[in-house]
């Protein structure tokens, strides 16, 4: 490597199969992967149209989720497959599933109302995302502005009621998870207390 445009090639290159490999793309034809550089950038006829690129990508970008995060998908409907056979939880037409911990007699909020909750979130397997109790202090949110999760259970509720929810990934997070915390098609269980529609 002599050439500062060799070198920059070079460069480039190594950038590129880092990123591919980060993303978890292995095993892929690498004498292909070139011959797409050189014809885009000899602007020679292409061998794939924009739709069947996408298509290709999409399926295989499915394909490495499913494969890292298949277990945690498969232990969330474990869970909540056993968890609905419980006499005290509710599973409603969605998937979502609660028990009722503490019967209030207030008022139920609107999809369009601000409330006031105290909540605990944690994973099945125990860990602890976030928790209003753990900092001792409420929070207060439209309930239009949350997880479909909680947006289907809010309005069920009322004043003064407390619920523990088993909310399934596609009423959470879904397939990218939240931050480092929650990984992507989490199951999510939350004691959620509704302390005041406002």
């Amino acid at each position: 490597m002599t050439s500062e445009k060799e070198k920059l090639g070079y460069a480039l290159g190594l950038n590129i199969a880092r990123n591919l490999q980060e993303q978890g793309f292995e095993g892929f034809d690498y004498t292909s992967f070139c011959a797409a550089l050189d014809d885009h950038y000899s602007k020679k006829e292409l061998k794939m149209s924009v739709p069947e690129v996408n298509e290709t990508l999409q399926s295989a970008l499915a394909r490495i989720q499913a494969d890292k995060h298949g277990p945690v998908l498969e232990e969330g409907q474990k869970f909540l497959e056993e968890n609905a056979q419980r006499d005290e939880v509710t599973v409603t037409a969605s998937g979502l599933q609660y028990r009722v911990m503490t019967e209030g007699s207030g008022k139920s909020p609107s999809p369009t109302d601000q409330v006031t909750t105290h909540y605990h979130g944690k994973l099945i397997n125990g860990t602890v995302f976030d928790s209003s109790v753990n900092r001792g202090t409420p929070a207060t949110f439209p309930v239009n502005g949350v997880i479909q999760g909680w947006q289907e259970a809010l309005p069920m509720m009322k004043e003064g009621d407390k619920w523990e929810l088993f909310i399934p990934y596609n009423l959470a997070y879904g397939e990218n998870g939240a931050g480092g915390a929650i990984p992507p098609f989490s199951t999510l269980i939350f004691e959620v207390e509704l302390i005041s529609v406002n």
